[in-house]
């Protein structure tokens, strides 16, 4: 009887994945966000949907003051509201702070025209999460938005640290903006933002007198002689152990509570 010839061995052809390649994937990128325009000028609105339309992401409603903004959100409950501060019938700072408190997984970007107007450290302390010029490039307002999104905060350190440092612990304590409705009732003063530090272990009171110097993660592991990973569990149990939302706060927390002076020397 004949033996049967040997099997003709098969190898992978150029298009057959190897096994590295099996178990290689790819990240599976971040949803678009959905996005809300508050803003009184209809060409502030109609350029910021076109620049962030063009760019993939959408926009689901657009708003020409503080109420109808918060009558949108209560609809659309879009993931990012981009709120001008000032506007007739309710001003940002008010509309902000019902967005925030009917949906706290929303974010908002506070709009204005001046770096250092006071009202964006109100908004700060209120838990907005950053807050853009209105002459922001097409690039910038499209990748701002997409990094609010993913649960970050939008902080310029530098602009953070001089708007926070004018306007913390009761230096400037304005009422209400102008454009408010008559017999709207004017806000209090400026929202501080107040936890009890004793639930912060050395290490996480370290880290929050950092950040509120302006410190990113990567200069907090550099400062502290840790590694980036490390750092990020720090500031996320400081996020929850103080009821943060995000960077913003801490910022501002870190000044109302004399952690950071204002004046004190710059990170």
């Amino acid at each position: 009887m004949s033996t049967p010839p040997e099997p003709t061995p098969t190898y992978p052809s150029p298009s057959t994945s190897t096994p590295e390649q099996t178990h290689t994937s790819t990240p599976t990128p971040e949803p678009a966000p959905r996005v809300l325009i508050a803003d009184d000028q209809a060409l502030v609105r109609t350029g910021f949907r076109l620049i962030l339309t063009m760019r993939g992401i959408e926009v689901v409603g657009e708003a020409a003051d503080g109420a109808e903004a918060v009558a949108a959100a209560r609809e659309l409950r879009p993931d990012v509201v981009l709120m001008d501060i000032r506007m007739p019938n309710m001003d940002g700072l008010e509309a902000a702070r019902r967005v925030l408190g009917q949906n706290p997984d929303c974010r908002v970007l506070m709009l204005t025209t001046f770096d250092l107007d006071r009202y964006v450290y109100a908004a700060l302390a209120l838990g907005a999460s950053g807050f853009l010029l209105k002459d922001v490039t097409p690039q910038h307002l499209a990748a701002a938005v997409r990094l609010v999104n993913t649960g970050d905060a939008l902080l310029s350190p530098s602009i953070t640290r001089r708007l926070v440092e004018r306007f913390a612990s009761g230096g400037h304590r304005p009422g209400r903006p102008p454009g408010h409705a008559p017999g709207h009732r004017p806000a209090p003063g400026l929202p501080a933002v107040h936890r009890d530090l004793a639930a912060l272990t050395p290490r996480e009171l370290e880290v929050l007198t950092l950040m509120g110097g302006g410190l990113s993660n990567a200069e907090l592991a550099r400062e502290l002689t840790l590694s980036e990973a490390t750092v990020k569990t720090h500031v996320a149990r400081i996020f929850a152990k103080l009821a943060l939302r995000d960077r913003a706060q801490a910022v501002v927390l870190a000044y109302e509570t004399g952690l950071v002076s204002p004046g004190g020397p710059a990170a």
